[in-house]
């Protein structure tokens, strides 16, 4: 009895152990199922993906510190196309995003039929999407797999100026994505132009890493630690030397007409300010693509307003090119500063007569200057060429060349946007090519010596001759950046290195002193200030297309020059008219801080040179 009475208890105690066994097994699966989800989100989760995440790009300031452009918070949707649900309402879709059926069907197959995405990498669907309409789309994301709205920066500009030099971006196309190393990938924006394109490697920054595991339909569950990952590093802020007040009151005076200004500070090569115009309001470029009709509008208009006239646009100089002939021509001898010349009103050659205009006679450089005196100028060139003999000229011609090329006419300054013009000077080689070798002389090529003839500027380059001017001889490469950063890193060396031009500095006083007089009493008498020395050149460029080109060049103040300015006007007529008082009122504004002018003021801003359009029926 005792055996089996221990027995019984035994087996008691077993059966105990077992059910409290069973109760905590009970207890751990309820407590996994019930409220531990982290085998839930385990079971669902399918996708551990390698996110890269996009940095912010640099911000751009001016000068003074004004932001020119920064980075505006928008979303985009994306669209994954191997978790796309064949079944899914896409009438719904449409309403939610106010697209049509062929809109939405183009944009879900182009990028997949055109393979430069595979099924597997998200692709844009949608970008820059207002708010109202991604919040109703979350509402019913659950309906549609495969697509996800995301929280991304464009570019913004709050003070709708200096489109050209500033830039746009887009996307990479698949070259880029191709010869770019991995450092782009598919949705990836890019610098198309400007500043954005040239400093490309300053602003975009560096992409960070994270790993994410996502549920079975690609959401997003959680960020996983994990030791590749790596926070994204910003762009570097770039400080430009535009000053935005001056841009702003340049743009304000080419309302509309069609030309170009560029303003740089002489003992820097600092630009101050850079106008194209036509020119548009930036912020165009970041609308979506159902407002694009405004864009679309100024990319077909004859005027061609994204072409920068600036760095682009061949114009003959005209008579701006007379103080550097006149600097030339006394280095080599060929005139002195008190060279006399001659002009009834005109220059005549055998049969052929160049026109002048009446003026007091050219006693000397400074006379000549100051009257933009045609004969003077052609006397000067003949003596130039013809000094050592009529078999010579064609090798003074290359002695010509070789100085204009040294003043930074016929090739590229190396300004830092993309796109700049050379320019073009006609050497020896092309009137050989064009009159055959040695048939012909100084006589042929006369229409250099007023800046005419086949010899072109850009207005940048006209700029830097007034800033060469300015500085008795030598100038900087003109340029836009300023700092980077916090300045620990240099802006590059050959922006701060002078380029000095082979000529004596005791030459350029009688030029400059002729460029002063053309305000008191010369061909820029309408743009004269009492409160400012100015000294500058007009011009008057000839077209074939229509009324002449007004151009001038100068700085001030004359002792301490703050400014240099380029000023052409297409089919303005002659340099003093419009050109000249256009650029007297950019240097009285940025020496003075303010325009005492302003009845110039007001008549320049009235002028129109584009004809106003009139508006479709």
């Amino acid at each position: 009895m005792a055996y089996r009475g221990k027995l019984k208890a035994r087996a008691t105690h077993i059966q105990w152990l077992f059910l409290i066994g069973l109760g905590i097994l009970v207890f751990r699966l309820g407590q996994l199922q019930l409220w531990d989800p982290r085998y839930k989100i385990k079971a669902e989760a399918t996708i551990i993906d390698r996110e890269i995440i996009t940095p912010a790009r640099g911000l751009l300031y001016d000068r003074n510190g004004n932001i020119l452009v920064h980075n505006s918070p928008t979303y985009d949707i994306l669209v994954r196309y191997n978790a796309l649900d064949p079944h899914m309402d896409t009438t719904r879709l449409c309403q939610i995003f106010h697209l049509s059926r062929e809109a939405f069907a183009r944009r879900i197959e182009k990028d997949w039929r055109d393979k430069r995405y595979s099924k597997w990498i998200p692709f844009y669907f949608l970008k820059n999407v207002p708010p109202q309409y991604v919040h109703r789309f979350v509402e019913y994301q659950y309906a549609y797999p495969g697509f996800e709205p995301r929280l991304s920066l464009i570019r913004a500009y709050p003070h709708h100026s200096a489109a050209h030099v500033l830039g746009y971006l887009n996307e990479v196309t698949k070259e880029v994505v191709r010869d770019s190393g991995g450092l782009y990938r598919y949705g990836d924006f890019i610098g198309i132009s400007g500043i954005e394109k040239y400093y490309e490697p300053l602003l975009r920054g560096e992409k960070g890493v994270r790993i994410v595991l996502k549920d079975n339909k690609g959401t997003k569950v959680k960020v996983l630690e994990y030791s590749g990952a790596r926070p994204p590093r910003a762009g570097d802020d770039l400080y430009l030397s535009i000053d935005l007040d001056l841009q702003q009151y340049a743009e304000s005076l080419m309302q509309g007409k069609s030309g170009a200004i560029v303003a740089i500070e002489p003992s820097s090569g600092e630009i101050l300010a850079m106008v194209s115009a036509p020119f548009y309001d930036p912020n165009i470029l970041t609308l979506s693509e159902r407002d694009r009709l405004e864009l679309e509008k100024l990319q077909e208009d004859s005027l061609k307003p994204f072409f920068n006239r600036a760095i682009m646009a061949n114009y003959p100089p005209a008579s701006t090119i007379k103080p550097l002939m006149a600097l030339i021509a006394m280095q080599e001898r060929a005139i002195s500063p008190y060279t006399v010349g001659s002009c009834p009103g005109y220059y005549r050659y055998k049969e052929f007569t160049y026109g002048c205009h009446l003026h007091p006679k050219p006693r000397n450089v400074m006379i000549a200057l100051q009257h933009s005196c045609n004969s003077y100028f052609f006397m000067t060139f003949r003596r130039l060429l013809e000094r050592d003999g009529p078999q010579f000229e064609q090798a003074r011609l290359d002695i010509l060349v070789d100085y204009l090329y040294e003043a930074g006419l016929g090739r590229r300054l190396g300004v830092d946007i993309h796109g700049e013009s050379a320019g073009f000077i006609p050497s020896r080689e092309f009137y050989d090519a064009l009159y055959h070798p040695y048939r012909w002389s100084s006589t042929y090529i006369m229409s250099i010596a007023i800046g005419q003839g086949e010899l072109l500027t850009t207005p940048l380059q006209l700029a830097n001759i007034a800033a060469m001017i300015a500085n008795r001889g030598y100038y900087y490469t003109p340029h836009f950046i300023r700092q980077i950063g916090d300045g620990t890193k240099s802006i590059p060396l050959h922006y701060r290195r002078a380029h000095r031009l082979s000529i004596d500095t005791t030459l350029f006083a009688p030029v400059i002193e002729g460029m002063r007089r053309s305000f008191i009493y010369g061909t820029a008498t309408r743009a004269y200030s009492p409160h400012l020395a100015m000294a500058g050149k007009t011009g008057t460029a000839q077209n074939p297309h229509g009324k002449d080109h007004s151009l001038f060049i100068g700085f001030a103040p004359i002792d301490t020059p703050k400014i240099a300015v380029a000023v052409v006007v297409e089919n303005a007529g002659t340099g003093g008219k419009v050109a000249a008082p256009i650029a007297s009122l950019i240097m009285e504004k940025y020496v003075l801080d303010t325009v005492y002018r302003r009845y110039l003021e007001y008549r320049m801003r009235k002028l129109r040179t584009i004809p106003l359009k009139k508006p479709s029926l």
